[in-house]
């Protein structure tokens, strides 16, 4: 949960509907993420779980039809996309792009610096927090020189994510499921470093999106919400992601037996 004296952040989500190319998503999705809290939304495939995170970012595919967002009481869909990164609203994307020519060291300098706008930035404390974070992740300096996500393993690509997180520093991250297609020991590797942030951070949120409740033995959510055809449809504490892992969501889905 939030620690006290540090600066306090709220996403809100009210009724959010959302289509792509007409087709309706979201169904109204409501919850509220606050600073040292981690939310995690499990649920089946199609359920809308990756739709939510493209429209709190604002990606152009995705058409919010209607509902709000805040986060800390700016109206965040009303925000171009840099807007949102810049209000301090971060996505760890799915499926990482590959970016040639752009290093990866530039990236994360260019990311830090607008954060830390001030004329006197301290190149001293980037290159400490970045030297810190590599060892978190088990990731060489050697990937700083590489482009951007190019040639990296999926493994890899999901670490460069989290690193991209710790150097960000959010306000706010939402993690459209860090933990797909990693070993167990990379499952590991991103979990305990989202956990090691969140302590070193105590002012940021996280909504954490996955399949499965494995990382969650790494990362304890304080909430889960399960989501189901576009809307939540059962929220509670880590216990319902040990029932959902023991039972798979048939039982979520499925509709009330009729009375005898």
């Amino acid at each position: 949960m939030a620690t006290t004296g540090a600066p306090q952040h709220t996403l809100k989500i009210h009724d959010l509907h959302a289509e792509i190319a007409g087709k309706p998503i979201l169904k109204g999705v409501t919850m509220e993420i606050k600073s040292g809290e981690l939310a995690a939304i499990m649920g089946p495939n199609g359920s809308g779980k990756s739709t939510l995170a493209y429209c709190l970012m604002g990606h152009p595919k995705y058409k919010v039809t209607s509902g709000t967002v805040t986060l800390d009481g700016q109206d965040l869909l009303a925000l171009s996309v840099d807007k949102r990164a810049r209000l301090g609203l971060f996505l760890g994307f799915q499926y990482p792009q590959e970016i040639s020519g752009l290093s990866m060291a530039k990236f994360l300098w260019t990311a830090y610096a607008q954060r830390h706008p001030e004329p006197d930035i301290d190149t001293t404390a980037f290159d400490e927090s970045l030297t810190t974070h590599l060892a978190y992740l088990d990731m060489d300096k050697s990937f700083l020189k590489r482009s951007l996500n190019e040639g990296f393993s999926g493994g890899e690509k999901k670490r460069s994510e989290i690193l991209q997180m710790a150097t960000f520093q959010p306000n706010i991250a939402i993690l459209d499921e860090p933990d797909s297609g990693l070993d167990i020991d990379a499952v590991k590797a991103v979990g305990e470093t989202v956990s090691k942030l969140q302590k070193e951070s105590p002012e940021m949120g996280v909504l954490l999106i996955t399949h499965y409740q494995r990382i969650l033995k790494y990362v304890v959510p304080d909430k889960v919400h399960v989501m189901v055809d576009g809307v939540v449809v059962l929220s509670g504490g880590r216990e319902l992601a040990l029932e959902l892992e023991a039972k798979g969501y048939d039982w979520v889905t499925a509709p009330a037996a009729p009375s005898t």
